[in-house]
């Protein structure tokens, strides 16, 4: 593990999310010790998409900026709100230079699927449909997300493109959950690495699946058919479950004919880049934006 992480390793709490009400506070709390982004060259926003239930969105607002990423935040499904997300939804609009509409979604076990995929699908229209309000192009909408969120934005492009929605330039999948199978060798033999572990995950699908079959719009490792998708960037973490299903699904996407840029970085596990102080977070959070910059100048 990269020496920089592993310092900070004691001030990750252990959880195993029986009780997901409990662990949005700890959530709560670790978001808010992360170092304040800088926002005085930004307009940000509390604004409703109008839908069955209404979705709240904080809107970041770059001056200059072209194109926009609808952003779902990450926490199993179960955790995350629009404050936690934050600190990520700040920086990735200042480095990216992009309009980021961060979604508020439901959440389970309160709410379990297809609510937090509706939510994120009504967001994505919206964007489109207020484009001119928010002085991007169309053409110009990206999709992305950490963990669960990255998950979520994989779901949102297969619903897209099956149902011909809004155009989407580039999915940004950081560390996804995709597979309720967890079949891979990662899934199946990290036990016991920092903040997820196998028995983690397997209670977030547990919690936001139900009883409910799982469909590829729920995990779209399922999903048999990836052609026509959007380019994709993905990144994960060398010490994560989630690792070989997202190396997996880039590979699958790769086959199916659709661009990818896949990053595993090294000596990182799930959800380190919070912390900021380290190098390989610092390069992380750089590149996912700079591959958003790219993918939108275009």
């Amino acid at each position: 593990m990269d020496p920089e992480l592993e310092a900070f390793l004691p001030l990750f709490p252990r959880s195993d999310l029986t009780d997901p009400v409990a662990e949005r506070g700890k959530l709560a709390r670790l978001a808010a010790a992360v170092p304040p982004p800088d926002t005085t060259d930004m307009k940000i926003e509390d604004r409703t998409v109008t839908a069955d239930p209404q979705v709240p969105v904080r809107i970041y607002r770059p001056h200059r900026a072209r194109g926009a990423i609808v952003w779902l935040h990450g926490g199993g499904f179960v955790m995350g709100d629009l404050d936690t997300e934050h600190p990520w939804a700040a920086r990735l609009a200042a480095g990216s230079g992009a309009v980021v509409v961060s979604v508020g979604y439901r959440l389970a076990p309160e709410h379990r699927f297809p609510a937090a995929l509706d939510d994120a699908y009504a967001a994505l229209a919206w964007t489109a449909e207020h484009a001119a309000e928010l002085g991007i192009d169309p053409e110009r909408t990206a999709v992305g997300g950490h963990s669960a969120g990255a998950g979520l934005a994989a779901a949102v492009v297969l619903r897209a493109r099956d149902q011909q929605g809004p155009p989407v330039r580039l999915q940004i999948l950081n560390q996804p959950e995709l597979d309720d199978r967890q079949e891979t060798w990662s899934a199946r033999n990290f036990t016991d690495t920092p903040w997820m572990t196998r028995d983690k995950v397997a209670a977030t699908w547990r919690h936001y699946l139900g009883s409910t079959p799982a469909t590829p719009y729920a995990a779209p490792a399922r999903a048999t058919d990836l052609s026509g998708l959007p380019p994709a960037y993905i990144s994960t973490a060398e010490f994560c479950p989630n690792r070989d299903e997202g190396i997996t699904y880039a590979l699958r996407l790769l086959q199916a004919g659709v661009s990818v840029e896949l990053h595993q970085w090294p000596g990182t596990f799930h959800g380190s880049q919070a912390i900021l102080s380290a190098d390989v977070s610092q390069r992380q959070i750089a590149e996912l934006a700079a591959a958003l910059r790219r993918a939108l100048a275009e």
